[in-house]
């Protein structure tokens, strides 16, 4: 590959990934409310007028409208131009992870999904069933179509992380007679399994739970509302497969290689 190619490619995947964020951003809002989010085009959601497609650039447009809605001047959340330039570093650095390949293209799909579901779990506590089952579906096909992956391992990693997180919950659940773990949160964990494989759902519950646990704690600490503080889990989950992704890899197989030295880590 030459450097023009290299650069090409690398602007492309940056504002690929900046457009889905715009998109993103749309799911985010709309998703919770059970609104469409083809009908209609993007408008204010305080004058209800239209945002025309120049005042729709990712990114940009935020900081050349001085986050404001040109016709009513009502003032936009700086998280519209944060999800994009995430997204579009997402898809950068997965491209320059992996390269150009089958895989990048699922491991696209996931990191997005889990990003705008993250957003949506922040903000409502929920993660919405057409995601994260839609994800599941594609994870089990891809796994199934590319010969990059293995079949049996994305199978193993949807019962692994939906599984786990279940009988978790259920045990919680029989012990305290009170909900502790949501139903998104196995969907999403199974996501990330059938996308990455049994593996990853080992070092994505271990990730999660240390950074939830310390996060958790200084929030109850800060708030004064004890252990008992509800928090969004699956911001960790996606944190943890995201790191899954860059470093884990090499990690796992290290874990795997001392405890269990003779078998295929």
């Amino acid at each position: 590959m030459t450097s023009f190619d290299f650069y090409f490619y690398c602007t492309l995947f940056f504002l690929l990934g900046a457009c889905f964020g715009s998109f993103g951003n749309v799911l985010i809002y709309r998703l919770p409310q059970g609104l469409s989010v083809i009908k209609p085009g993007s408008f204010c959601y305080k004058c209800k007028k239209p945002v025309a497609f120049y005042d729709n650039i990712p990114i940009l447009s935020y900081f050349i409208l001085r986050g404001r809605c040109r016709n009513c001047k009502t003032p936009y959340s700086f998280r519209y131009a944060v999800v994009e330039f995430l997204s579009a570093l997402v898809f950068l650095g997965l491209y320059l992870k992996m390269g150009l390949c089958w895989t990048l293209i699922e491991y696209i799909i996931l990191s997005w999904g889990m990003l705008i579901a993250s957003v949506i779990d922040l903000d409502h506590r929920i993660l919405p069933d057409v995601m994260t089952l839609t994800g599941i579906c594609l994870g089990l096909v891809g796994a199934l179509i590319n010969p990059e992956r293995s079949f049996l391992d994305g199978v193993l990693g949807f019962l692994a992380g939906g599984g786990f997180l279940w009988a978790v919950a259920y045990i919680y659940s029989a012990i305290k007679n009170e909900e502790g773990m949501g139903g998104g949160d196995i969907k999403l964990l199974a996501w990330i399994g059938a996308i990455l494989g049994w593996k990853a759902v080992i070092f994505t519950i271990l990730v999660s739970s240390i950074v939830g646990s310390v996060v958790g704690i200084a929030v109850a600490t800060r708030q004064k509302a004890g252990l008992k503080t509800a928090i969004p889990f699956g911001p960790f989950l996606s944190f943890a497969a995201f790191i899954y992704i860059f470093i884990g890899q090499p990690v796992v197989r290290a874990y795997l290689s001392v405890f269990f030295p003779f078998g295929d880590s």
